[in-house]
């Protein structure tokens, strides 16, 4: 029988009961054996209702039982950097939710903790499995597209519904939409054009307080191969949109709902010549779950001692745009 790898939910609130807590049980080589909440009663009662063995109140006791092998940090951004370092000095395996800290600082912490610590450290960017990204990426890639001129992305919804409570709290979270939706744009940008940020400026609204994000943020962006673009998102919009968009010089790569889950979202590439539409093709791709992929793949690098390809590295990388647009 296949060893599992024994994962813990740090910070088990509505988002790790829906996504992350069913990915755990549906991967092959993974599953759940503890969960923890603030309120021990409430720990114990989700545990209970998901037959779960553990429950616990803080992360300290989830990370120092020897039943326990990984864990997942669902929690609030500002305690990212913490948990983490507590996982590590406990010895076991991290995936952190994105953006994987409040700053390049605790960043690099994570990182160094993890590394001295020789466990896998991954950060939960789960659409770098998605088929549809690298059907981009390997169209990219090819030069079928021509070179990349420019791009945009845009990930936009109505965040006063949201049941993360402290997501607009500055002290919580370190930025709005900049932060919690736009590192999924950059991270999926980063990947299909196999490039770099070399410049960044970024723009909000309203101006972040010390006690209140920003609502909405523009960020520009050039790449180290030339291509110039931007991401659009925002907590204030009437509806939910995902975007990414690349334009070659041969043709243009076009995608909605790029980041959701067990979808079927089409890809269409419309290729032209002297400033005519030539040619409009479509794709279409059955999205899996891509957090039991994520998950599967960090347990995979935990069980064969890889290394993960969304590590703390590549989160650095992100974290790095981000600050730099967020405070410019």
């Amino acid at each position: 029988m296949m060893r599992k790898i024994r994962y813990g939910i740090i910070g088990f609130g509505a988002f790790a009961e829906k996504a992350i807590l069913p990915a755990i049980r549906r991967s092959r080589n993974s599953e759940i054996v503890a969960i923890q909440k603030r309120d021990i009663a409430q720990a114990r009662l989700k545990a209970e209702e998901y037959g779960v063995p553990h429950a616990f109140d803080t992360a300290d006791q989830l990370v120092k039982s020897t039943d326990v092998d990984a864990v997942f940090i669902v929690s609030a951004n500002s305690a990212h950097c913490a948990e983490t370092l507590m996982a590590a000095s406990a010895k076991k395996h991290v995936i952190v939710e994105k953006p994987m800290a409040m700053n390049c600082a605790e960043a690099q912490r994570m990182i160094d903790a993890c590394r001295t610590a020789g466990i896998v450290f991954s950060v939960a960017h789960m659409l770098r499995f998605s088929p549809l990204l690298n059907r981009m990426k390997e169209l990219i890639a090819s030069d079928e597209i021509g070179a990349i001129v420019s791009f945009r992305s845009e990930f936009i919804y109505d965040a006063s519904i949201s049941k993360r409570s402290w997501l607009f709290e500055r002290k919580s979270a370190g930025g709005g939409p900049t932060y919690d939706i736009a590192v999924h744009c950059l991270d999926a940008l980063r990947f299909i054009l196999d490039d770099e940020v070399v410049k960044t400026h970024g723009v909000v609204r309203p101006v972040p307080t010390e006690l209140r994000t920003e609502s909405s943020s523009l960020i520009s962006l050039q790449f180290a191969k030339g291509a110039i673009g931007s991401i659009f998102t925002s907590f204030e919009t009437p509806v939910k949109r995902t975007l990414i968009e690349c334009i070659g010089r041969n043709a243009m790569l076009t995608a909605y709902d790029f980041t959701v889950s067990n979808a079927t979202p089409t890809l269409r590439i419309e290729r032209g010549e002297a400033g005519r539409t030539t040619e409009i093709t479509e794709e279409r791709f059955a999205i899996p779950d891509l957090y039991e992929l994520e998950i599967t793949h960090h347990s995979d690098c935990i069980l064969n001692g890889s290394r993960s390809i969304i590590g703390g590295e590549n989160g650095l990388k992100n974290q790095i745009v981000l600050d730099a647009a967020l405070f410019s």
